[in-house]
């Protein structure tokens, strides 16, 4: 397919409720996540061995033109924007001992192996390439830095990647991938050119998750290698999709995997909790997307002995996600309004039309008298920090929130390693949490399913490319591990709020709907969603 006939790669994911009433129902919309940051860690590079498929392979470059059918969903359906869901990514195979480091120790994940490197596995897995580059005789010192150049360095560096491509064939796609951004980290064009052509021919939308997780992240090494990561990303969306597409890739999702539930459910048990006894509340939501979210909140504040507060919400998002809505917040306004006067609520909104960084005090109209409550979801790993710009977005916002002075907020994250790790780590650690995200989407659908491969494309592949492919300001896809956002909201003056039992109860009803692989913990005050050994979200408290 040639680069103006490639489907769009759009990023947000949204989250949609199952919604036992009929009243939400009718206004059943997606919900939005996005970027990630992640400290220093370096990432495990676990050998899979998969077997690939001689039937029909394809990139995003070849993929055939395929008529998607449209998932049936509610008139109302939408998608807030076009950057991915928080990637849910985690099935790795089984590691001994966590690993994080120092900027995380204090948060060690409940999740065996999960966002962090196994030095061991990583060194096994370098070894094997060793002895199949050099030979079982090999001297090479285990002590070395772990990277495949590393491992091969004291051959010449033609010599090194001669034998490289003279085994290529028989390596594993995880391992031509990581010999592949070594040869792009190198700036080894021919070499990264030659791998390249090898994992085209190995890859396929269809396959096995590696296969499939491959061919996007084949596009990322693409697009590095060509110096214009911002520029291809951009292009990847080159022809937009229908509304009615964006909102059927957004709900493919949200029947598949139990992200957007996590992050919905567990942020309602919390604000529901903390405003008890108000009779007053405000609620700033920093990535209202479609609202969904809070449909099912006010069902919930209706049924309140004694009657039901009064609710206000603010709602801020980007211009990017009027296009996935079909018009501006005005719409996601008059949407709850119906709700909340359809079970009796008080209510009043008002839309903050700007992203993150452009918020100021002004812009949210905190009311004296008013409990508040600010939701985080998804959306704090696109805030640019300290690494990409002096102002530092992400600290600024969360002091600015700390000074109004809230009664709780909730923050779900992604958990995930990649904001200022080097291009190696990073690349590393994307390949093994989209693995398991990929595994995950595997045990819903058929490999063959349309509309899975559509969901994939368009609210996957594009943040893969662009945390692969883009630095500095263009990378826009920035993680972090539940350890340095605990460390960034208590600098910013927030102490931890335990999670209630009832949050936890919720969070395992949602996945008795869901393969039994998924798995939820509670540690250092979070709530963590993981896939076997991966941890996927987090969800905390704060006040």
């Amino acid at each position: 397919m040639q680069a103006s006939q490639r489907p769009q790669m759009s990023g947000g994911v949204h989250g949609l409720y199952n919604q036992p009433m009929q009243q939400v129902e009718q206004y059943y919309a997606p919900y939005h996540v996005f970027k990630n940051n992640n400290c220093n860690n370096t990432s495990s590079v676990t050998q899979f061995a998969f077997q690939t498929q001689n039937e029909h392979f394809f990139t995003l470059d070849s993929l055939p033109a395929t008529d998607y059918v449209v998932y049936d969903s509610p008139p109302a359906l939408s998608v807030s924007s076009n950057r991915s869901p928080f990637s849910p990514q985690c099935s790795q195979s089984y590691m001994s001992d966590l690993h994080h480091s120092s900027d995380n120790n204090p948060c060690g994940s409940p999740f065996s192996g999960c966002s962090g490197v196994d030095d061991g596995d990583l060194k096994h897995v370098l070894r094997e390439l060793e002895n199949k580059l050099l030979g079982p005789e090999s001297d090479t010192d285990d002590s070395c830095s772990c990277s495949f150049n590393d491992v091969v360095s004291k051959p010449s560096s033609l010599t090194r990647w001669n034998r490289v491509l003279d085994i290529a064939p028989s390596l594993n796609l995880k391992e031509l991938l990581d010999a592949c951004a070594e040869a792009v980290s190198d700036a080894d064009i021919s070499t990264a050119e030659i791998l390249m052509n090898i994992l085209e021919q190995r890859v396929s939308v269809s396959g096995e998750p590696m296969e499939r997780l491959s061919a996007y992240v084949l596009e990322g090494l693409r697009a590095r290698l060509l110096s214009s990561g911002s520029i291809i990303y951009k292009k990847l969306k080159c022809k937009e999709p229908t509304s009615s597409e964006l909102l059927s890739y957004m709900q493919v999702i949200y029947n598949m995997c139990p992200y957007y539930k996590f992050a919905y459910m567990s942020a309602n048990v919390v604000i529901r909790e903390a405003m008890t006894n108000e009779n007053r509340i405000h609620i700033i939501d920093f990535q209202i997307a479609q609202g969904s979210q809070w449909m099912f909140l006010l069902h919930d504040l209706a049924r309140r002995p004694g009657g039901p507060p009064f609710v206000r919400i603010t709602g801020v998002d980007d211009s990017q996600s009027a296009h996935a809505r079909g018009g501006g917040l005005q719409l996601v306004g008059e949407r709850l309004a119906e709700v909340a006067k359809s079970c009796g609520v008080p209510f009043e909104f008002h839309g903050a039309a700007l992203s993150g960084c452009e918020v100021q005090l002004e812009n949210l109209r905190v009311r004296h008298g008013e409990a508040l409550a600010v939701n985080f979801p998804y959306m704090l790993h696109h805030m640019p920090d300290e690494s990409v710009s002096t102002i530092n977005h992400r600290d600024r916002l969360l002091r600015l929130v700390k000074s109004l002075s809230p009664k709780i907020v909730t923050l779900v994250e992604q958990e995930s390693n990649t904001n200022t790790a080097p291009f190696l780590p990073r690349f590393r650690e994307t390949l093994d949490y989209y693995t398991a995200m990929f595994e995950s989407i595997d045990a819903a659908r058929p490999r063959d399913d349309k509309q899975r491969i559509s969901a994939e494309e368009h609210c996957v592949a594009r943040d893969i490319v662009n945390i692969i492919a883009c630095e500095g300001a263009d990378r826009v896809e920035r993680h972090e591990l539940f350890g340095k956002w605990r460390l960034r909201l208590m600098m910013a003056g927030f102490t931890p709020c335990p999670l209630s039992p009832s949050v936890g109860e919720t969070i395992n009803d949602i996945l008795k709907e869901y393969s039994p692989n998924y798995r939820f913990a509670e540690s250092e005050g979070a709530l963590y969603l993981g896939w076997k050994n991966r941890a996927l979200a987090t969800s905390s408290a704060w006040r």
